[in-house]
């Protein structure tokens, strides 16, 4: 599999790179970066050669170029930025009727069960209530983060009236609907996510925590290898965990 990685100069680029150093069958073809002038290549578009997929772990202010060029070349995109805008996300979408497109705000493995779990356990305790509770180093910019927000967005498809509450302070008695949602700041926490479902009589907390950022790595390339044998659509950790 050949590889253009977008976002080479970052931290999980570097983890990519690392990665895909032990797997003889898969290769970077073009890393770029539009911010190290290190890369071999500062704009994506410069590269002409032969590739099978690009992996963004760039910014997602770049989606607009990054989806042009992968367009423009009929080739498959795993996007694993977050912090998309609501226009950043209407052009994943549209993408995606021409290409395929995988797009998570997590690539975990591990996530994508807690997901499910928490789906099922909201649907299973119709009336408990919900928080969940992220961590992540002190230098991530989103709060809260886009894993948080799918966690609570796949609670929301069992919970459609769910309300969601970032934070709390002062007077701020919780009502039935609401979702809390609560970020930590600290350290060089790779990322932590705790989903806490409580009634009256029981408590159920569903945590993950990614040990290294390599985790991340690791479920890209996974990402890359699956969207490459797939028609033009979009796809999620779902669609991966459940072939």
């Amino acid at each position: 599999m050949k590889i253009i990685l977008y976002g080479a100069g970052g931290r999980m680029g570097a983890e990519v790179t690392s990665l895909l150093a032990t797997k003889n069958a898969d290769t970077i073809v073009a890393a770029v970066d539009k911010l190290c002038k290190d890369m071999p290549y500062n704009n994506i578009a410069d590269f002409k050669g032969d590739a099978d997929v690009i992996i963004d772990f760039s910014h997602h202010s770049l989606t607009p170029e990054v989806i042009a060029y992968a367009m423009g070349r009929s080739l498959p995109l795993v996007m694993c930025t977050t912090g998309h805008t609501d226009e950043e996300k209407a052009l994943i979408t549209e993408a995606s009727k021409s290409i395929p497109v995988f797009y998570s705000a997590n690539m975990s493995l591990g996530i994508a069960t807690l997901c499910d779990f928490a789906r099922r356990a909201a649907e299973l305790f119709p009336d408990a209530d919900i928080e969940i509770v992220e961590a992540h180093h002190n230098r991530k910019l989103d709060a809260p983060s886009g894993t948080a927000l799918m966690i609570a967005d796949t609670i929301k498809e069992v919970r459609t009236d769910a309300k969601y509450v970032f934070g709390r302070h002062g007077m701020a008695k919780r009502e039935p609907a609401e979702i809390g949602i609560h970020s930590l700041r600290c350290g060089n926490e790779p990322g932590m996510h705790e989903v806490i479902i409580s009634t009256d009589y029981q408590c159920l907390t569903l945590k993950h925590n990614a040990e290294s950022r390599a985790v991340f790595a690791e479920g890209a390339v996974s990402a890359a290898e699956f969207i490459c044998k797939r028609e033009a659509g979009l796809y999620n950790m779902y669609s991966l965990i459940n072939g």
